[in-house]
């Protein structure tokens, strides 16, 4: 007989359920549909239900007619740009205002400020670095700057510059209330080159004597938010710059009633009066430690007295009129001075026993020559106030001053504050809480000389340049101000920071923020983050370009968040902001 003639149908691929009892079965079959005598016939070729999902649609795509390839062979990623750590920034930009902050009117000169001071926060640098950072995120993209250079940027800058008292008039009818208190302190930056006026020698706080400097002073809110900054010449000693900021925060703040909160180092006779005469000012600043010791010798201040207490009130009514002394002492910190003296001391001692020995031995002879050795020795460790020297040209003796170290040890942990606040207007305890607050001013240098913005050196040689700069990176700090504290549930940071009964003593951590720092995870069991790693992570969110398979046009789409990567960004949307 013939063999049967196999009949080649249209295959297909079904799946039929059946229900038998509560419970339901699924079978997808391989079909092919023919015709055989008039008739339509239909054969099972195979079973697919052990296929995954995958390739039964796969199998049904082609059988439908479709053409499959790879992902790889579909599509082609042109290019993959950092995008989590732009949208977190402007995000929080867009929602406090800062482009409106700096001009109401649109204009491309504000669309580089703002990409100027994003940039300060994603990714800190030179301009001519930011020219080139700027292409290596979304951020060019995101702001339309796309193709800038430096000129483009200098000019932007001078625009800037511009705008600066307009700025922090808007800044401080924000943040500054009447009657509330101001934190101002100064710190200096150093420069790399000295064709710039503002340029001068001056106290280094970065360490770099032999290079120019400038000086800005900050004016902050309460919580640390900066409002303000001017810039001084390098060589401006702090308590120069004082009066500039109290005319400010009356003539152009018009605030009738402020509290001005300063460190020790303002602190002058002429400030003084110059504070007392400006009505609706008050402050809130510290003594310097030769005026305590004075105290003492006067005997208005005994240290005895404290040391069953650490907080008490005396009086000067020759020397501070009208003012109150509030007197506060630290055991912890005055433990910390007096071991820190010691091992200077010690150092010292072990310094000057060398050259002793060597003058003991007669191999180091002469007044000069010994003097030449002794000096260095005694500067390095900055107590040669503490030692009493001889030398001759074939001897060399020393000894501690025990008297003046023990006069100096019973003040270790004093320290005392002034102000013209009435006990009744601000109690004793506010009063020291109040100047403890001006750690946040010293907060906003250490992130802006720090990784978080990088302030310094400063390469610019025209001044309004360089105040532009520094206004650049205030308000960079003020976009980070908000993103910390947005993040705080991510960070290392003490989320809910109880306030010590004790306003003399050393701070305390919350139970939570304990946790933190013991287990290395936040609240819910997530990684904790410093704010550096956690732009970081950001950043690993990319804007992918792709182009479909021999086509020219192209599509751009976000990588898919993190947990982390959606909760920084939920939290940067949610966060409250004040804006009036």
């Amino acid at each position: 007989m013939p063999a049967k003639t196999r009949h080649i149908g249209a295959m297909h691929v079904v799946t039929n359920r059946i229900r038998r009892g509560e419970k339901e079965y699924t079978a997808t079959l391989l079909r092919r549909s023919y015709r055989q005598d008039g008739k339509v016939k239909k054969e099972t070729l195979a079973n697919l239900s052990h296929l995954p999902a995958e390739a039964i649609d796969a199998i049904r795509r082609v059988l439908a007619g479709e053409s499959l390839m790879s992902a790889d062979d579909a599509f082609e990623i042109e290019r993959s740009l950092p995008a989590g750590h732009v949208n977190a920034a402007l995000i929080m930009a867009r929602r406090l205002g800062l482009a409106e902050l700096l001009d109401p009117r649109s204009s491309r000169d504000r669309d580089l400020c703002m990409a100027m001071i994003v940039s300060r926060v994603i990714s800190p640098g030179s301009k001519l670095s930011t020219v080139r950072s700027l292409g290596q995120s979304t951020l060019a993209s995101e702001l339309g700057v796309e193709g800038v250079d430096e000129d483009d940027l200098y000019a932007a800058m001078d625009w800037l510059y511009e705008r600066q008292a307009r700025i922090e008039d808007r800044l401080a009818k924000r943040h500054l209330n009447v009657g509330e208190m101001v934190l101002y302190d100064v710190s200096s930056s150093y420069f790399e080159g000295r064709a710039c006026p503002l340029g001068k020698l001056g106290y280094s706080r970065d360490g770099q004597k032999n290079l120019p400097q400038i000086v800005y002073g900050l004016l902050c809110d309460k919580h640390g938010r900066p409002v303000s900054i001017e810039v001084f010449s390098g060589e401006t000693h702090d308590d120069k710059t004082l009066p500039a900021q109290v005319r400010k925060v009356k003539d152009r703040f018009g605030l009738a009633r402020v509290t001005v909160v300063t460190d020790r180092g303002m602190v002058t006779k002429a400030n003084i009066e110059t504070l007392t005469r400006t009505e609706g000012v008050s402050w809130i600043t510290a003594l310097k430690a030769p005026t305590i010791k004075k105290l003492v010798r006067d005997g208005i201040f005994q240290p005895s007295l404290f040391d069953q207490q650490n907080l008490g009130e005396i009086t000067d009514v020759n020397e501070f009129p009208g003012e109150r002394l509030i007197v506060c002492r630290n055991p912890l910190v005055g433990a910390q001075r007096a071991r820190k003296r010691t091992l200077l001391l010690d150092a010292t001692e072990q310094e000057l026993a060398a050259i002793k020995t060597r003058v003991d031995k007669g191999t180091l002879l002469g007044s000069a020559q010994i003097g030449l050795a002794v000096g260095p020795a005694l500067k390095r460790f900055h107590v040669k106030k503490h030692f009493d020297i001889h030398i001759s040209d074939m001897e060399f003796t020393y000894q501690r001053k025990q008297e003046q170290i023990d006069t100096e040890a019973a003040l270790d942990g004093f320290y005392i504050l002034r102000t013209n606040h009435t006990a009744a207007e601000v109690p004793a305890g506010d009063v020291v809480r109040t100047y403890k607050n001006l750690e946040q001013a010293e907060r906003a240098f250490r992130s802006l000389k720090g990784p978080d913005l990088q302030i310094r050196p400063i390469h610019h040689h025209l001044e309004n340049r360089v105040r532009s700069h520094v206004l650049i990176c205030m308000l960079a700090y003020y976009l980070t101000w908000h993103l910390k504290a947005a993040w705080k549930p991510l960070l290392f940071t003490d989320e809910n920071r109880p306030e010590n009964d004790d306003p003399v003593a050393k701070a305390v951590r919350s139970p939570e923020a304990e946790t933190k720092a013991r287990t290395k995870q936040t609240t819910d069991g997530g990684t904790a983050h410093s704010y550096q790693t956690l732009l970081s992570e950001l950043a690993t969110q990319t804007r992918n370009r792709t182009r479909l398979a021999g086509r020219t046009d192209t599509f751009e789409k976000l990588t898919q968040p993190t947990a982390l990567q959606a909760q920084a960004l939920k939290l940067t949307t949610n966060a409250p902001v004040v804006i009036k």
